[in-house]
């Protein structure tokens, strides 16, 4: 339940909201107005063929707009509002690390944010939103609200988001060098992977494995294969998990059992004590009448002592029945202890490769950056491993580029790629340089001469990106791990820019573009390791503490 203070903010927000669109509404004219209106309630679907899963989403900050794709093209398109000018949407590659239906703002009044997918943890998402036909948030990329309740019910965690400052458009590529899936070994183990031969000279990226270090495969339905793999995997944890269960319990019971052994025994010695004492006094008792020469004395302590010896020598037999079986009940619980220990570490090693083989079903994200000269891989949102890579010329600049896995060729033994580049390709320097941001004369706003949202945008810049790619050569070993769970929806960037800060736990790889603005950033203090909050979703950084309230 919602406090009456909190309510009364939210209130205050939202009618300072609806004050501020009635106002911007009032002096925009009836027919400003209207149009905004058709801009929020616009959207462009092809209806010719059935749509997929969304594959990426390109926010053009130029155009003022976001075009989804499948893996054969545009599905959605709508116009957006990003941010301001100081505010600015960075461009860059990300990714949805979060989806809230219903989300509010920790810093403009509680402001409502419906359908809000987290692209950064610092704070930047897509969310419905006021579109006045210009950039006007804090860093976020607004979406009308039909739109953003569509789009969040279509999506899922880790869709490409590519923010560029000019629209441009996902092409067909193929290339050597693009990752092909390797047949799947049947024990997917560290050690069954092929290992490098010392002196041998890596390949490039792509390049075809020597076939005789290719261990036994599995039928080519790479997906099926990879299924029944995880089922396997984790019915071996849940058993694992059972038997350690069962062992547990076990060595619980036993050490009871051991527990009441050694009460037994310890009884029986008190009992073996006090016999043996009996038995002394017995002894001492005939001693003592034996030296008086009263023969009636001495016959009872005679029998006396019998019954003393009879009682110590039962008690005696007693006292080892009971260690005999306290020292078993011991080497028992011992034995079953060992047991719960070998089985909890065989429920731990078979719930880890459950969890290995499950990842191996989620696609793999990779990233070369010039800058660092290293490749770095991510599964699951998860870091697996990096490795250096040669880049030739490395001083000369070779653009930014996202190639995306879009589907299995045939049986499985190939996968079909596009490429997106941060410029569109077809024209000359010059022409593409005349495309770029420059201030708006009403606004200040960087935004893109091309203002007929309606056009289409032009192709990524294939040729550059093959250049590229030219350029690379990745040891075999990296390429031979990352080959063995490539899969649809696995990508590969290349870029001259590092990784950036943002990219940490709960991300993929988030590159922004250095020479773009990037206010929507800049304004937000860099997040500190992470003390916990979980009265908002995500208000904080995950993974920092201490982090600043997220600006939209």
């Amino acid at each position: 339940m919602i406090a009456p203070i909190a309510c009364r903010q939210r209130l205050a927000g939202f009618a300072a909201i609806c004050a501020a669109a009635l106002a911007a509404a009032s002096l925009a004219g009836p027919a400003e107005a209207r149009s905004a209106r058709d801009r929020d309630r616009q959207d462009d679907t092809v209806l010719s063929r059935p749509a997929g899963p969304p594959v990426m989403a390109i926010v053009s900050i130029g155009e003022q707009r976001v075009t989804i794709y499948d893996a054969n093209g545009r599905i959605l398109r709508a116009p957006v509002s990003s941010g301001q000018t100081g505010y600015e949407t960075p461009s860059g590659i990300f990714s949805v690390i979060q989806k809230n239906r219903e989300h509010y703002s920790n810093l403009y009044d509680d402001a409502s944010m419906p359908f809000m997918q987290r692209i950064t943890w610092s704070g930047i998402a897509l969310h419905a939103g006021v579109l006045p036909g210009r950039p006007a948030s804090h860093g976020c990329i607004r979406l009308p609200h039909g739109f953003a309740e569509r789009l969040f019910d279509l999506t899922r965690m880790g869709m490409r988001v590519i923010v560029v400052p000019t629209d441009v458009m996902p092409v067909e590529f193929s290339h050597p060098a693009l990752f092909k899936p390797r047949p799947l070994a049947v024990e997917a183990s560290a050690e069954a992977r092929p290992q490098p031969v010392e002196g041998q000279p890596p390949m490039r990226l792509g390049g075809e494995a020597d076939s005789a270090k290719v261990p036994s495969t599995v039928p080519p339905k790479r997906l099926q294969t990879l299924r029944s793999l995880a089922a396997a995997r984790a019915a071996e944890a849940a058993a694992a998990a059972k038997k350690a269960d069962e062992a547990r319990l076990a060595a619980v019971k036993l050490n009871g059992e051991s527990a009441r052994a050694m009460k037994e025994q310890r009884m029986a010695t008190i009992a073996k004590e006090r016999a043996d004492a009996a038995l002394k006094s017995a002894e001492d008792a005939l001693a003592g009448a034996t030296g008086s020469g009263n023969e009636k004395a001495i016959e009872r302590a005679r029998e006396a002592k019998t019954k003393a010896e009879a009682k110590a020598a039962e008690a005696q037999a007693q006292f080892d029945s009971a260690k005999a079986a306290a020292e078993a009940k011991a080497e028992a619980v011992a034995r079953a202890r060992d047991e719960a220990k070998t089985a909890e570490a065989e429920k731990v090693a078979a719930a880890k490769a459950a969890k290995e083989a499950e990842a191996k079903m989620a696609p793999v994200s990779v990233f070369i950056s010039r800058q660092a000269q290293r490749l770095y891989v991510r599964q699951g949102f998860q870091p697996i491993f990096d490795s250096p890579v040669t880049i030739a010329d490395q001083a000369t600049p070779m653009g930014t580029y996202v190639f995306t896995a879009l589907d299995y060729v045939g049986d499985g033994s190939d996968v079909r790629w596009s490429v997106v580049s941060m410029t569109s390709g077809g024209h000359s320097a010059d022409a593409r340089s005349s495309r770029r941001m420059q201030p708006d004369a009403y606004t200040g706003s960087r935004r893109s001469h091309r203002s007929d949202r309606s056009s289409e945008p032009l192709p990524a810049d294939a040729h550059a990106a093959k250049a590229a790619l030219d350029r690379i050569t990745i040891p075999q070993e990296a390429i031979d791990r990352i080959s063995e769970v490539v899969s649809p929806g696995s990508s590969l960037i290349v870029s001259d820019e590092p990784m950036s800060k943002e990219t940490g736990k709960g991300t993929d790889f988030i590159v922004v573009m250095s020479g773009e603005p990037q206010g929507g950033l800049k304004i937000r203090r860099r997040p500190q390791p992470y003390g916990g909050d979980y009265d908002r979703p995500y208000r904080r950084s995950p993974y920092y503490e201490g982090s600043p309230f997220s600006w939209w």
